[in-house]
């Protein structure tokens, strides 16, 4: 399947703002952000007037890069949002929310989104017990996610007590387990990114 293996700073810097792709180093002065604000490009200097088009297209790539999908991918599930029962905007971010990878960023497991969708394709993770290595997978209130006895004894994984993230809501995590469990459906209120969700199902609708 593609994937993009371009910098991860140069997405950010399109954008505009930090998307947090690359774990600690966003938050210090290393940023590529916060040393160069300009979009990439011969021309990235050059600031210009969206149209309403543009701004919901910049939504869009940005919430794609934000949980690191493809646009294939991000199509797809958004066709599954607009299928189910309530708003299509908030059933979009409740869906990217419930991917094995990303449950395993909040959970704090990871340091990145990027980072957690490693950790899962090479098999450190169990859910309910069985095998999942698949980051795309849409997870279920119930569900358990623990990291492997194998996977525990490993440097990456043995500070993450120290610096692990406070897990939203709907995630109940025990650390001396390394598992984490959804509680509850994430609803709007538990997606702290700065997202306009309604954008992006008017590009859709068009």
């Amino acid at each position: 399947m593609a994937r993009y293996t371009g910098p991860s700073c140069r997405i950010c810097r399109r954008e505009g703002q930090k998307l947090y792709l690359k774990g600690d180093r966003c938050y210090s002065d290393k940023c590529a952000l916060t040393r160069r604000q300009s979009a990439p490009g011969q021309h990235g200097a050059r600031k210009g007037k969206l149209s309403g088009y543009g701004v919901q297209l910049r939504e869009k790539q940005k919430v794609k890069r934000y949980y690191g999908l493809l646009e294939g991918q991000f199509y797809a599930t958004y066709e599954r949002a607009e299928n189910m029962k309530g708003i299509a905007g908030e059933n979009l971010l409740q869906l990217l929310e419930l991917r094995l990878d990303n449950v395993v960023y909040r959970a704090g497991f990871a340091n990145s989104r990027k980072e957690a969708r490693q950790f899962v394709t090479h098999g450190h993770f169990t859910l309910n017990g069985h095998k999942a290595d698949i980051p795309s997978m849409t997870l279920s209130v119930g569900d358990v996610i623990t990291l492997k006895d194998k996977s525990k004894a490993s440097e990456k994984f043995k500070g993450i007590q120290e610096v692990a993230k406070n897990a939203p809501g709907w995630l109940e995590i025990d650390f001396e387990k390394m598992e984490g469990k959804i509680t509850a459906l994430p609803v709007r209120e538990d997606i702290d990114l700065p997202i306009e969700e309604h954008l992006i199902v008017e590009l859709y609708s068009k």
